[in-house]
């Protein structure tokens, strides 16, 4: 295996672990341009992409390219101001080429991926209040739902939806309208380097200029005080002229910490609508689309294996057809246990370098108490139902046993452990707003 194409499998495998707009953010023109003796050296474009990359994906990175190659050691990281000028020397199969980089297809001016569309996008329950907002926003510009928030767990089609948004106006009023995409994080570092550089304007003209803004995971600029200030100021001069607004976050404003509660307040003085776990049908669906996207098939039989296996996550359930798409392609006698066995590594490889102390600290942050209140012998109220997600987690990512989930939970039996289990999954099944909940959970979990 070549180093491109031991790179092109890792970032199929990181892809399902971050968020997609932290992956094109930070990842898009990333290589590994060497591998020697263990040591593996990652270039990218600049030194912010570096030190970010670096601190906050280092160890996710050295463990999937562990389990792609064992002879791994370490990885260092270095800059290369001329990556997004080469070519990719990828040898790899044209098509797994292609379903992992099809992300890549943006429109440098608008932001938009144009594979994000209405036709594509599966309406069900969860998330027909949503796609009925968004429509509704297309034919009425900047009037109807003004500021449209749409929130969810990741990879529930949050991103899909807002870019087809933007991508139908398009179409439909022939370009007349001016539409910006960008992530948070994108437009954190436009402030960033307009403020270093002193060209503050250039960022007022780049995002007041727009007819339609459209920016992906706003909880991300919570706490940032300069990109908030200049956000606030942005949304002021769109909203004033009838521009429109379109957001998407996690979770609703007011579950957003540390934001400013006057952003709070604008956001929410529009259309708040949210999208949950899609049910098995739904599922099923949106496969198929999937498949008929590649021009490809899969047996009946794993399609609903497929999404009886994965329900609360379509980014990885998009990652698993891609992996099992292509395995079935080079494998004639590939039948429902290869498949099963691919989900099984997929699923496995999200709980890499997680531990019970990351665990605990991540519900304690949810729930705004202190870990030591967490793991103490309290009863108080408002600790049960935290203590509870603590030993269920602790129970579904990391397998441990009840007795150790009970000795590091207030040193209690493990009948109590038993029964938080079995409590919390029952509020999964049947409480589409705790499901919410237990995905915003995760994700400090798989961040910290």
């Amino acid at each position: 295996m070549t180093i491109d194409e031991l790179w092109i499998r890792s970032l199929g495998e990181l892809e399902l672990q971050i968020s997609r707009p932290n992956f094109l953010t930070w990842l898009k023109n990333s290589r590994l341009v060497d591998n020697k003796e263990g040591d593996a050296i990652v270039a990218l474009p600049n030194h912010f992409a570096k030190e970010w990359v670096e601190a906050k994906y280092g160890k996710m990175i050295l463990g999937i390219l562990r389990t792609e190659d064992s002879s791994i050691k370490k990885i260092s990281y270095i800059v290369d101001g001329n990556i997004t000028k080469k070519k990719e020397p990828l040898k790899q199969d044209k098509e797994e080429k292609q379903l992992v980089f099809n992300e890549f297809k943006t429109d440098p001016e608008s932001g938009l991926n144009p594979k994000y569309n209405l036709k594509t996008f599966v309406v069900g329950s969860s998330n027909e209040l949503a796609y009925a907002a968004a429509t509704a926003t297309i034919d009425e510009i900047g009037s109807k739902y003004n500021p449209l928030f749409i929130y969810g767990g990741t990879g529930l089609g949050k991103t899909h939806l807002i870019q087809a948004i933007g991508n139908e106006i398009h179409k439909k009023h022939k370009g007349k309208h001016k539409v910006k995409y960008v992530s948070s994080e994108k437009f954190t570092n436009d402030v960033i380097w307009a403020i270093r550089n002193k060209r503050v304007e250039d960022i007022k003209n780049t995002y007041r200029n727009a007819d339609i803004l459209i920016i992906d995971d706003i909880q991300f600029i919570g706490g940032k005080e300069k990109t908030e200030e200049e956000f606030f100021h942005t949304f002021n001069a769109l909203h004033e002229n009838n521009k429109q607004i379109i957001i998407s976050s996690d979770r609703p404003p007011r579950s957003i910490p540390i934001l400013e509660e006057r952003l709070k307040s604008r956001f929410e003085g529009g259309m708040i609508v949210d999208i949950s776990f899609p049910d098995f049908e739904t599922r099923a669906a949106i496969i198929k689309i999937k498949l008929q996207e590649r021009k490809e098939s899969l047996e009946d039989e794993i399609i609903n294996l497929i999404a009886n296996k994965v329900q609360r996550n379509i980014r990885e359930l998009e990652g698993i057809i891609n992996k099992i798409v292509f395995h079935s392609k080079h494998n004639s006698s590939f039948d429902i246990s290869h498949a099963e066995k691919i989900m099984n590594e997929v699923i496995e490889q999200s709980s890499v370098n997680i531990t019970p102390s990351q665990i605990i600290k991540a519900v304690a942050e949810f729930y705004e108490i202190s870990t030591t209140e967490l793991i103490g012998r309290g009863r108080k109220k408002e600790i049960v139902e935290p203590r509870q997600v603590a030993m269920y987690l602790l129970r579904d990512m990391l397998n441990m046993s009840y007795p150790f989930i009970a000795e590091k939970l207030g040193k209690r039996d493990h009948t109590t452990a038993i029964y938080a289990f079995d409590k919390i999954s029952n509020n999964l099944n049947k409480d589409p707003s705790f499901n919410q909940k237990m995905t915003m959970v995760k994700e400090l979990i798989n961040k910290s």
